[in-house]
């Protein structure tokens, strides 16, 4: 089984369910639902959120779910971490995740490295694709992880740690209704929704196509499919 957790509420799963070939427990974080017992023939994913992977003060829950997370990893759980998932990857195996840093809005490009266009979660990606970013904090790499993508923003797009956890700082999952959402949270970016719908609209016939590969690949890699 696929487990998915959800830290935010105005983060949701989007297109990660359409058309998925397993079976998927979604569990909401943010509305006290307990961490998953997942088990070798698992595999967990850990989706974005509006905070922080140092928030803790303010979202209490981060710190379990860090430790949650190094836990699955060691324990050869396939991993997928999303945005803040991806970070809170990073922080659980002692990188530092840095606010304020190469932050990024839109419909961008995203280059992989040699070791990215070799990596399986990757199979079958052209060496740029397009992705969907929104974010303000960045993550560093873990000792001994590997980079499989970057931007000209942002040099930390993807990373591997072990043979089967993976992070990445893009958004395979979005539609526009989660869009125009997030657009919505300060003035700057309510003032330049449109602009970043259209751009969105017009890159979807690329894009799509990428996250669902992105999701399949995974899904491969853990032995789901």
């Amino acid at each position: 089984m696929l487990h998915i957790l959800q830290n935010d509420p105005a983060v949701p799963v989007g297109t990660l369910l359409d058309d998925c070939p397993v079976p998927v427990a979604v569990h909401c974080l943010y509305g006290g639902e307990p961490l998953p017992t997942v088990g070798r023939n698992d595999a967990l994913m850990v989706l974005g959120g509006a905070m922080g992977v140092n928030d803790i003060g303010r979202v209490p829950f981060l710190l379990g779910l860090k430790e949650y997370i190094r836990r699955t990893v060691d324990s050869g759980i396939p991993y997928l971490g999303i945005c803040l998932g991806g970070q809170l990857l990073a922080s659980a195996f002692g990188a530092a995740v840095i606010a304020g840093r190469w932050g990024e809005r839109g419909t961008l490009p995203v280059k992989l490295t040699d070791n990215g266009l070799s990596d399986p979660l990757f199979a079958g990606f052209s060496a740029e694709f397009t992705t969907f970013q929104w974010h303000d904090d960045s993550f560093d790499l873990p000792e001994g992880s590997v980079l499989l993508a970057s931007s000209v923003a942002c040099p930390h797009q993807a990373f591997r740690v072990s043979e089967r956890a993976w992070g990445v700082q893009f958004h395979p999952e979005v539609t526009a209704a989660i869009i125009r959402n997030w657009c919505s949270w300060r003035p700057e970016t309510a003032a330049a929704a449109d602009n970043i719908l259209a751009d969105f609209s017009r890159n979807y016939e690329v894009y799509a196509p990428a996250a669902r590969k992105l999701r399949d690949n995974f899904l491969r890699v853990s032995a789901l499919i």
